[in-house]
């Protein structure tokens, strides 16, 4: 309303002017913008964060607990938990100081060893407990996943489907469900919970919450140098989703952080990069008896296999249904149409999404995040036998999930409801697709065979997955009371044709040749073995096999030889060729005193055979001494005692 005009000259009160009432003004609706915050810790809380969390957890322990039931492996799984005697001795100073101090198995990892030493102090012998602990890591892993994003990105369903991937990949079975590739799992807990760190970080920039950053990174490290790449992620991770950089991105509207010089947002990262080249460092020491010579993988080779392998990585994100334990690196090198086909496809694919920077910065992100973390894994320094491997992707595949959750959901936000609902609907079926294909390479993982025999089944020329499905075969039949296996020889032999210097391929077939009683033809075997062999392990094996030719020809000496070079090579009290050598002394004596008995025949003598042969294993030729001496002295009651002793312990 007017109010009254004030006359101070004359103070007096005009007349008040007449009111005129105005049209109504159209005042358009409130829109409610969606808030940036965090969600209020009431119903919203439940919503976003827990519900999602807790249903991720059931999933994922739906597609794996079956492994809870699944025994160790032969695949690294006694030198690194089973048959280590550090771990065994679960946690103690002594054990302690050895995982910061061991170099062993060409890596240095120290909180891998200590987290199988604590499942060892806690389970012992069942594998359970072990497959257990993992698994939990993972769905701990798959929950900090969706909540870094979530923080970062306020996108609940997003983030959801990203970590829904992650939880449910078949590729992500190999390192969940392998015991010894504990520290790959452990690695990525740690190195999601940087990131979380790394958030709160940049949030509100303080020396504690940069110190707990680089602790949550060294402590990554010390479980596996997979995350060095950890600064060069960060920068990524700047640009999008955090856009701190200045004068390259606006402020994000999601995490509200201050914005930084791109300099300064460098020198930040030296700290950390400072931890990435020491650990690096330490890796080079460790690996370098593992790290194949230019002669063996020459550089063009090397570099041709990573490029083919960044497109294999993507083809097995996009259709993982030959996935295998093992992919061997290709002797011949890869056809040239192969390499050149994959490098258009990086380097196009690299050109797309540089040009998207602006409109989809989350596709740059992603991408950079699946090149760089694989670079230390990709094979540039060839390590092994493996061309590629599913437990190097796990954690480089995040930036696929990432980038491609994103770009489809954007996609489908400008598409009417009805096409919405059909991705909404394809992307069910998807996932569903995925977790059907993990649980069904969970169940491969429970026998040594099954796993061994896919591996064959989905490679060419895995001459190792050769040798590991005979040996297995051999071994079966040798539980089942036969000497051989012709199913196995099969094996040993395809292994053979692919590499003829394979040293492990020669020692099965010398040893199935010398079941069969070809024991010349088993000592050629052998001593080409000892030509290719270059692990000490299988030495003393191949050494210990020509010994026990020697030993069934009757030449002693010559077996006791090779047994006690067998035992210089693996020095052992209860090894194989230890007991072997014992038992030349009492092979032996039973030869002479069979000679003896051929021509004076005595009870006496029968029951000190049999007691030389029982003491040797020779179980069934005991028996049949211990008889035979009865027949000659019916009154013999040691014989008796010992027949009957040797009758009670049969299978």
């Amino acid at each position: 309303m007017p109010t009254a005009k004030v006359n101070r000259k004359r103070r007096m009160i005009t007349r008040p002017a007449p009111i005129h009432t105005p049209a109504p003004v159209r005042v358009p609706p409130k829109v409610e913008v969606p808030s940036t915050e965090a969600p209020a810790p009431s119903g919203l809380l439940w919503k976003h964060r827990i519900a999602p969390a807790i249903l991720l957890v059931l999933v994922t322990l739906a597609i794996y607990y079956p492994v809870v039931h699944h025994p160790f492996t032969n695949y690294d799984d006694g030198e690194y938990v089973h048959d280590n005697p550090n771990i065994q001795n679960g946690i103690t100073p002594a054990m302690l100081r050895w995982a910061f101090t061991s170099i062993e198995h060409a890596n240095w990892h120290p909180l891998t060893w200590i987290s199988h030493a604590l499942d060892w102090q806690l389970y012992g012998w069942d594998p359970s407990g072990h497959h257990l602990t993992s698994l939990l890591i993972h769905a701990l892993s798959v929950v900090l996943l969706f909540l870094f994003l979530a923080q970062v990105t306020r996108s609940t369903a997003r983030s959801m489907l990203a970590a829904a991937l992650f939880a449910v990949h078949p590729v992500s079975v190999e390192s969940v469900v392998w015991i010894a590739e504990r520290k790959n799992v452990l690695c990525t807990l740690l190195f999601l919970l940087a990131l979380l760190a790394y958030a709160f970080y940049v949030r509100r920039p303080g020396v504690i919450r940069y110190l707990l950053t680089a602790l949550l990174f060294a402590a990554s490290l010390a479980a596996k140098p997979m995350t060095v790449t950890f600064p060069f992620v960060l920068l990524l991770l700047d640009f999008w989703p955090l856009q701190r950089i200045q004068g390259w991105t606006q402020p994000s509207p999601n995490l509200p952080a201050p914005q930084l010089q791109v300099w300064k947002i460098a020198l930040e990262k030296l700290p950390l990069l400072a931890l990435s080249i020491a650990d690096s460092a330490v890796t080079m020491r460790a690996q370098a008896v593992a790290i194949r010579s230019a002669h063996q993988s020459p550089l063009i080779s090397r570099v041709e296999n990573a490029i083919v392998s960044y497109a294999r990585y993507l083809w097995n994100a996009v259709w993982p249904t030959r996935l295998s334990v093992l992919y061997p690196f290709p002797s011949a090198g890869w056809p040239g149409w192969r390499a050149l086909l994959s490098a258009v496809l990086l380097v196009s694919t690299s050109v797309w999404v540089w040009r998207e920077r602006t409109r989809h910065p989350y596709l740059i992100t992603g991408w950079c995040w699946f090149l760089g973390m694989l670079v230390p894994v990709i094979g540039l320094v060839q390590v092994g036998e493996q061309a590629m491997a599913d437990r190097y992707a796990y954690l480089p595949l995040i930036g696929i999930y990432v980038a491609a959750i994103w770009v489809l959901s954007d996609v489908a936000q400008k598409t009417s409801v009805r096409v919405r609902r059909y991705v909404a609907v394809a992307a069910g079926i998807i996932l569903l697709s995925f977790s059907f294909l993990a649980w069904r390479q969970v169940g491969l993982w429970h026998s040594n065979l099954e796993l061994w025999s896919h591996a064959v089944e989905v490679t060419e020329n895995n001459n190792a997955a050769e040798d590991v499905v005979g040996s297995e075969l051999f071994t079966d039949a040798k539980n089942k009371g036969l000497r051989y296996s012709d199913e196995a020889r099969v094996h040993f032999q395809n292994a053979l044709r692919i590499d003829p210097k394979d040293s492990q391929a020669l020692l099965y077939l010398g040893m199935d040749l010398q079941a069969r009683g070809q024991l010349q033809e088993a000592i050629d075997r052998y001593r080409l073995a000892l030509l290719y062999g270059d692990d000490n392990w299988l030495k003393s094996k191949i050494l210990s096999g020509i010994a026990g030719c020697y030993e069934l020809q009757g030449d002693f000496v010559a077996a006791r030889q090779y047994f006690s070079d067998a035992l210089k090579v693996n020095p052992k009290p209860d090894s194989e060729s230890f007991l072997g050598l014992a038992r030349t002394f009492t092979d032996e004596q039973i030869v002479k005193l069979i000679a003896t008995l051929n021509s004076h025949p005595t009870a006496q003598g029968y029951w000190q055979l049999g007691q030389l042969q029982e003491a040797g294993g020779y179980n069934s030729a005991a028996r049949s001494s211990y008889q035979y001496a009865l027949q000659l002295d019916p009154h013999l009651e040691a014989a008796r005692v010992a027949l009957s002793r040797s009758t009670s312990n049969l299978p």
